[in-house]
Order: C-alpha cells, then sequence, then structure tokens
C-alpha cells in the first residue's frame, strides 16, 4: 500500500528546526501543498491553539519533527522542560490531528530513547528493556510517550500514525553554537577557528576511541518521506546509516574538509561517554530505502552551509 503525496497538503511541525526544514526541502517535489506555521501563529503547548489551527488548516498529512532540544547540560539542566514541553505538544499535535482526521502522521524521535547498555546495532525491539541514559531520560521518556501516543491512536481509532528514530543529524540548519551544539557541529566550528587564526592544534574530549553513527539531514528528511509514502504498522522504525566511525576519525575527516592541518589533542581528563552507539538499520533498508550522501560529502556540505551562515546558535534548550 502507498500513501500518495500529490496534491496533499501536508503540515511540517517544527520547519524551522534542522530536521523540519530539511523535509520542507524534500517534499519540494513531491508536488504537494506544504504547510507551515510559526509559534506567533500556533503556540504547540497549547492544546486550543493547535486544534484550532488544524480545524482551519485541515492538513491531509503531518510530519511531527517539532521539539524542545539540546544538549547534556541542558537536559540535565532543565529536565522539566524537557519532559513536559516534549510531551504536551506532541500530545497536542496527534490528538488534533485524530480529531480532524489527519489520514497519515508521522512522528520523530530520537535514538535516545533506547537503553544505555542495548546490545550494538541497537534494533528497534530494544525499547524499553533496560534503563536509559540518566543525562536525558526526559527528553527520552517525552519521546517514547509520542511513540506509544501513536500506537494506541492506531490501535483504538484505527489512525494511520507511524513513528521513526532518526541517529546523530548533521548538516545546514544544525546548531553551531559550541557550548550547546553536538559533536559534529562543534568539530566542524572547532577546526574552522583554528584554521582561521592559525592555531597549531586542536582539542578533543577523552581518548577519541567511542564510536559514533552520523547521517545528513537531508538523507534522513528523503527516508522520511519514503516511509510517509510507503510504511504502516505499529513498530517504529530507525532512520540511520548503518554505520559508524570513532571519534578520532571523525576529527580527522573533518580536519581534511575544513583543511586544517594541525595536531589533535587529547584531553584525557574529559570523560569517553558511551562506547559505542549505532542503530540497526537493517529494517529501513528491507522497506527499500538507503542513504545516498557519504560522510565526507556530507561534511562538506555542512561545512559550507556553516561558511554561508545557514545554521543556529541556539541558546540551552530552546525550541526546534
Amino acid at each position: 500500500m502507498t500513501y500518495e503525496l500529490t496534491g496533499k497538503k501536508v503540515y511540517v511541525a517544527g520547519h524551522r528546526g534542522m530536521v523540519g526544514s530539511a523535509i520542507v526541502r524534500r517534499l519540494a517535489s513531491e508536488g504537494c501543498k506544504v504547510l507551515t506555521a510559526s509559534r506567533a501563529q500556533m503556540d504547540l503547548t497549547r492544546q486550543d491553539q493547535v486544534e484550532a489551527w488544524m480545524e482551519k488548516n485541515r492538513p491531509d498529512a503531518v510530519f511531527v519533527a517539532a521539539a524542545k532540544v539540546g544538549g547534556i547540560l541542558a537536559n540535565d539542566s532543565y529536565p522539566a522542560d524537557f519532559l513536559y514541553d516534549n510531551l504536551i505538544l506532541e500530545a497536542n499535535l496527534i490528538h488534533a490531528a485524530h480529531k480532524v482526521g489527519v489520514e497519515k502522521l508521522m512522528f520523530l524521535g530520537s535514538s535516545c530513547i533506547y537503553p544505555k547498555l542495548a546490545d550494538q546495532p541497537i534494533v528497534e525491539e530494544a525499547l524499553l528493556t533496560g534503563p536509559l541514559e540518566p543525562t536525558n531520560e526526559w527528553y527520552a521518556i517525552a519521546k517514547i510517550a509520542g511513540i506509544k501516543l501513536c500506537q494506541a491512536y492506531r490501535r483504538q481509532h484505527g489512525r494511520d500514525f507511524i513513528s521513526a528514530m532518526p541517529t546523530n543529524l548533521y548538516g545546514p540548519g544544525d546548531n553551531f553554537d559550541l557550548k550547546s551544539s553536538h559533536v559534529m557541529p562543534a568539530l566542524i566550528r572547532k577546526a574552522h577557528e583554528a584554521k582561521v587564526n592559525h592555531q597549531a592544534e586542536i582539542t578533543i574530549w577523552g581518548t577519541g576511541t567511542p564510536r559514533r553513527e552520523f547521517l545528513h539531514v537531508d538523507d534522513c528528511a528523503d527516508a522520511c518521506v519514503h516511509l510517509m509514502k510507503t510504511y504502516s504498522d505499529d513498530s517504529h522504525v530507525n532512520v540511520g546509516s548503518g554505520e559508524d566511525v570513532t571519534i578520532l576519525e571523525l576529527t580527522k575527516l573533518v580536519c581534511r574538509v575544513v583543511g586544517f592541518q594541525g595536531r589533535i589533542v587529547h584531553d584525557l581528563s574529559k570523560p569517553d561517554g558511551t562506547p559505542r552507539k549505532l542503530m540497526s538499520a537493517a529494517k529501513l533498508r528491507g522497506l527499500g530505502w538507503a542513504p545516498t550522501i557519504a560522510l565526507e560529502e556530507g561534511i562538506a556540505t555542512a561545512y559550507q552551509a556553516f561558511l554561508n551562515g545557514e545554521y543556529l546558535e541556539r541558546r540551552q534548550g530552546d525550541a526546534a
């Protein structure tokens, strides 16, 4: 069964964020009408505003890419904000979509939903099989609730609501603020500033041996559109590259792309973090999708976006 987007009204919640803006770009070739709403038009944490906007605009399909996001410090400092805001906005959107009869909805989560010590690569069935990573459990619990909401509306009301769980994403529209960004944009900015300031070295935390998975945001958007058109089932789907690299390998690759030729120094007083975090891509590959943007090519486009000013410097805990 295929869900056709051509001629449909498609609402992208969170269109200003990195993932939402990539989905908007990807939908440009689908022959659909893309709907967006600014915070001034609709506060997603206000049920009355969400239901009124949905009733007025009546989208056929919805991508829930909106979320309150932040790094480890933000999650640890504002646990109530991360749990409440994400719970309320996803509940408002999913319930309002049900009330107005949205044909199809995709909820986007995060790989942090999985247990801290899950077997690698992490399969979808690992959900709720062990304790979460304590530093971001508030955000993770909200995302797990979103998955369960989609399953509940599917089971009780027959709604075609599905969930996708992206891995670590990077690309245009990323957050390059060194205080709150994730590892990829932080390394790109650090290498760039070291190059332009003629520094002899850059410093990375720990040994550089932990392995991480990365997916370009435009590949993620393409996978989400593919799933929206072809997938309809209860279980969520991992969206990742299926490959990982060490932090040191990633740093060397970023330095090569940016053109920084200095030394890479290890700050061994800083922690390594989880040794490996790789999601299984078997289910997504079985559904006929694979990424097309190689890591070095993707880093080059992310660096160019940074040079062009196509990025955020988000304060801790801002909403996407």
